[in-house]
């Protein structure tokens, strides 16, 4: 890395600059697995999912880029290549399966929660061992879109039927369930 003199020592910045490609990778393969799905998907729910999946892997490419320009800013250089985004990431691909609907719903929705996981502890270890709040508020937000990338895939796959006072209906007899 390059001497730069923003208030990071070099091992500091390093230090981010490694935390930021596994986030990189992370989001990277996000991105496939989204758009895969999004190409893949059939059934009732086919509309829907294809249009909230095109939402979430364009948003998914902004912050790939937003990623990768943060490693820059610091003079580091993101991962760019397919061995380099697997050797980094967390996440797994499920290569050369066509699940279902609800099951690619449910394996996006655990990839999410998986970066969200990992986000979380990157903006501790940016504040706290590496003294970079603005990386660790970088961070923040995009852990921020995260979570609500996953409630919205969440929301897809769970949920009860409630009555108008927000108990839980025995969807077969059309009354409040006994709780």
């Amino acid at each position: 890395m390059r001497t730069i003199n923003i208030g990071l020592s070099e091992e500091q910045r390093q230090g981010v600059v490694d935390l930021l490609n596994c986030d990189l990778s992370d989001a990277y393969l996000l991105l496939i697995k989204t758009k895969k799905y999004h190409w893949d998907v059939v059934g009732p729910q086919f509309r829907s999912l294809h249009e909230m999946w095109e939402e979430q892997y364009q948003a998914l490419t902004v912050n790939i880029d937003s990623l990768a320009e943060r490693v820059r800013a610091l003079g580091g250089y993101p991962v760019g290549t397919a061995e380099g985004f697997l050797k980094h990431a967390t996440i797994k691909e499920h290569g050369g399966d066509v699940p279902t609907a609800t099951e690619m719903v449910a394996r996006l929705v655990q990839d999410h929660e998986q970066v969200i996981r990992n986000l979380r502890k990157h903006v501790d270890q940016c504040s706290e061992e590496f003294h970079d709040e603005g990386t660790a508020d970088f961070l923040t937000g995009l852990m921020e879109q995260h979570e609500e990338m996953a409630w919205m895939l969440r929301s897809f796959i769970e949920g009860e039927a409630l009555d108008a006072d927000g108990k839980v209906m025995n969807t077969q007899l059309k009354t409040p369930a006994a709780v």
